[in-house]
């Protein structure tokens, strides 16, 4: 029993001896870091050849699994605890001047170059971004159909550091935790694994926890799952089960000195160009439709993982040497505040210059934004990190909560001083009667409504029931309106363009004494075809098997009116790969053209909706700005319908077949108003506000037949 004690004490004092020969830096992992900042600084550049780019904050995932975990491990193994204040001053100092640096940039041009309402928006992610909880933010707006529309934050992207943070947080306490159940095992002589194998255990389960949940729930909610900290967490805990393998085994496989070096080298090299590999394919063949972050994600993260392990042992290898050149170190080392300011960079040139820019010139501006990063590297990174009058832990915490205080207020000052109008009271929202009545759009507005900030809310009763199935319903709801007693049922069938006409029809079947029906989904046309949804990044099979459950469902009414709608912009897909715009739209025609046959098949008279003109900006955003000379909200009538118009060509085919455009009360003269009779048209994307459509109830009236 002493023999096998002393032989685990002489492992242990041989672990200790490598570990201290081993360098604790690695410049082939700093380059890397530029390697994984490129990739994402060219994909929001748009290049196209780059739509994996995204893989770029994986490879950041493990890196930063390794270094805090070898660092952690290190403390651990030399002190026998880890000082939870210390490193977390250590983060303190590291990381958060810099982020608020930008984000209190951010702020500064959001009010020179965003309109009041995105100016907002900026704000509360600015907030968001403060505490570190920018993914979360992310992930409820993934869920949410109406904001899928909602224009890029230049905040957006500190989501990544938002996951890093709250592994900071969780992962040191469970280092501490582990530690604790080692002496707990020794002081009961039960202990049979050290540090090293129990850490390797608790990270493993982690690692194998997450990654399940990454693959569940990338299957069913994609962008919940490209933000979530539980599906993230694996890709952290490669990286740090990586560092809790000992030097001593890293230089048996990968030797430096005697005849084997050469062969070790080869083997090295060979190991960190196969990782290589793997992340570009990543960059170059991913895009937005992959199963991310499970299960493509173990690509890139089992690529980087080699990279890094190839330089783990003593053995030089070629691909160590090219990362380890001086401007790759160099970007490496820049890479955080690199990443801090590309995408505010990308937001803010265009709206400075007012133009969009081409992809060439999007990879200059977030090249240029190495130099504010450069700038924050030396003037605020490191002058903070290696100031000693903060190594005391409780200073460097103090100058940490003070950048996130200050961050705060500056965001909270921002959102309060925000300009905004007076509400409009009914008797002024007139909405389309003033269309009709006035010779000029309306050109300035004392007061509105909704008001802008309070626009994308405006859905309407039908939809605040809950009518809108959301993504994953497979089920029509049980939703009734009008004069629930009528002896006569209307059905309204479609997607969100189709139940955004509810509010008037709710009216109109009470005035007439029939009962309406809705049947719509969110992001579901009724034709017969298979959509892309870019909000699961897959096929919508939901929407294939609610559409026909929803045609069984009419079927039972017997209506005697059926309205049907649905948003033209849509992606088709035939055999697992989305049709181009052209195909798509055949397609979508040829299934709309089906679902009337069978609508038709049930007796009852069939119309459908036109799609309404799509406008080039965020109205509401654009009207916060611009109440006082609204004519720079409205646009051409022409530029409103860039898509195939699909329910109007599908209805052509059919004398049978009512169709009611909403062009006429929306649009007048070549130009369509982005306010109408003090009332706004639109709450965000191509919906049109529930206040507007309840000032079309006279004319949608008018457009049904009056026998039903």
């Amino acid at each position: 029993m002493m023999r096998i004690e002393r032989k685990q004490q002489e492992a242990a004092r041989e672990t200790e001896q490598d570990e201290r020969r081993r360098p604790a830096f690695r410049p082939d992992v700093e380059g890397l870091r530029a390697v994984a900042l490129g990739l994402v600084l060219f994909y929001h550049a748009g290049v196209p050849q780059l739509a994996g780019g995204y893989v770029g904050v994986d490879v950041f995932f493990v890196v930063s699994g390794f270094l805090i975990t070898g660092l952690l491990l290190r403390e651990a193994e030399r002190q026998g605890t880890v000082s939870l204040l210390r490193f977390y001053g250590r983060r303190a100092r590291r990381l958060l001047p810099a982020a608020a640096v930008v984000v209190l940039a951010v702020c500064v041009a959001a009010v020179q170059w965003m309109p009041p309402l995105e100016r907002r928006n900026v704000a509360e992610d600015a907030v968001g971004a403060a505490l570190y909880a920018t993914n979360w933010q992310q992930a409820g707006r993934a869920v949410d159909y109406s904001a899928e529309d909602a224009a890029p934050s230049p905040l957006q992207h500190y989501w990544s550091l938002a996951v890093e943070e709250q592994f900071y947080l969780v992962w040191p306490l469970l280092v501490l935790a582990v530690l604790w159940s080692l002496r707990a095992a020794r002081r009961g002589r039960a202990g049979r694994f050290g540090l090293r194998a129990r850490l390797a255990v608790t990270l493993g389960a982690l690692a194998a926890v997450s990654f399940v949940h990454a693959v569940r729930l990338s299957a069913e909610e994609a962008g919940v799952a490209y933000f979530s900290t539980f599906t993230r967490g694996w890709e952290l805990a490669a990286g740090g089960l990586l560092a809790l393998v000992p030097a001593a085994a890293w230089r048996r496989v990968l030797p430096g000195t005697g005849p084997h070096r050469s062969a070790a080298g080869l083997a090295a090299g060979a190991l960190a160009a196969a990782g290589l590999a793997a992340v570009a394919y990543a960059g170059l063949r991913f895009d937005d439709a992959t199963a991310f972050p499970g299960p493509w994600g173990l690509l890139p993260v089992l690529g980087t993982v080699a990279v890094i392990a190839a330089g783990c042992g003593a053995a030089a290898h070629p691909v160590a040497r090219v990362l380890s050149v001086p401007p790759l170190r160099y970007a490496g080392r820049i890479s955080y505040s690199w990443y801090l300011w590309h995408w505010p960079a990308v937001i803010f040139v265009p709206l400075a210059l007012d133009r969009e820019l081409s992809i060439r010139w999007m990879v200059v501006v977030v090249a240029a934004a190495a130099l504010p990063a450069a700038l924050t590297h030396r003037l605020v990174e490191e002058p903070v990190r290696r100031a000693r009058a903060l190594f005391p832990t409780p200073r460097a915490l103090a100058v940490g909560a003070t950048c996130t205080a200050a961050t705060v207020l500056v965001a909270t000052g921002s959102w309060v001083t925000t300009p905004t109008v007076a509400l409009a009271s009914p008797e002024q929202a007139r909405g389309a009667a003033a269309l009709a009545d006035e010779e000029q759009p309306q050109k300035a507005a004392k007061a509105l409504r909704p008001l802008p900030e309070q626009a994308v809310d405006d859905r309407g009763k039908v939809h605040d029931d809950g009518c809108l199935a959301e993504k994953q319903e497979t089920e029509p709801g049980d939703c009734a309106y009008g004069d629930e007693g009528g002896d006569e049922t209307v059905v309204l069938f479609g997607d969100s363009h189709a139940m955004q006409y509810a509010p008037a029809l709710e009216k109109v079947t009470e005035r007439r004494g029939l009962r309406l029906v809705t049947l719509t989904k969110a992001g579901c046309t009724p034709a017969q075809v298979t959509v892309f949804n870019s909000g699961l990044k897959r096929a919508y099979t939901e929407c294939d098997e609610w559409r026909e459950n929803a045609l069984e469902r009419i079927g039972d009414e017997s209506p005697a009116l059926i309205l049907t709608g649905t948003r033209d912009a849509k992606t088709v897909m035939e055999d697992g790969r989305r049709l181009s715009a052209e195909e798509g739209a055949r397609a979508h025609q040829k299934g709309y053209e089906k679902t009337l046959d069978d609508l038709l098949g049930t007796g009852a008279t069939v119309m459908t909706l036109a799609d309404n003109p799509y406008p080039p900006e965020d109205i509401p955003s654009c009207v916060s700005g611009s109440f006082r000379d609204l004519e720079d909200c409205a646009f051409p009538e022409s530029d409103g319908y860039k898509y195939e118009p699909v329910s109007t060509r599908a209805n052509a085919k059919y004398d049978e077949v009512g169709l009611i455009d909403p062009k006429p009360v929306m649009c007048k003269d070549g130009t369509c108003p982005a306010v109408i009779g003090n009332v706004i048209v639109y709450r965000g994307g191509a919906h049109i506000t529930a206040s507007y459509m309840e000032t079309l109830t006279d004319w949608l009236d008018a457009q049904l037949p009056r026998e039903v």
